[in-house]
């Protein structure tokens, strides 16, 4: 089995940061691509951010200049540093993984979210 967990979602005011974590476990072989997503009920998710394993990211135009995708290999571990929050940031973060297993087959997995509320 494969798990995510992700930590580090809360209230911040406006203009303030969190940093958001998502650590991989069980049977991981090797991680490719991780991301960040975020969908508020109601709403279609969006991809927030995304890293290779090679290092390479990329950003939905909204967070832009604020958020910092990063990842720790040794750790299978991906980050999300949200700085200059805005009220509109505020949604469910969830991260994602394409995972390859020991026993060889691949698979997307999902962490089960984390609450970001950033208050005005």
């Amino acid at each position: 089995q494969v798990q995510l967990v992700e930590s580090g979602g809360g209230l911040v005011q406006a203009g303030g940061s969190l940093r958001l974590s998502c650590a991989a476990s069980g049977s991981v072989f090797s991680i490719n691509a991780m991301g960040w997503y975020r969908r508020t009920p109601g709403k279609q998710r969006e991809l927030v951010a995304v890293i290779s394993s090679g290092g390479s990211t990329n950003y939905a135009d909204s967070v832009k200049g604020r958020f910092t995708i990063s990842r720790d290999n040794a750790k299978n571990t991906v980050y999300l540093q949200m700085n200059s929050l805005k009220p509109e940031d505020t949604d469910r973060y969830s991260c994602n993984a394409h995972i390859t297993r020991w026993a060889g087959a691949s698979y997307d997995y999902w962490g089960q979210g984390t609450q970001v509320t950033v208050s005005s």
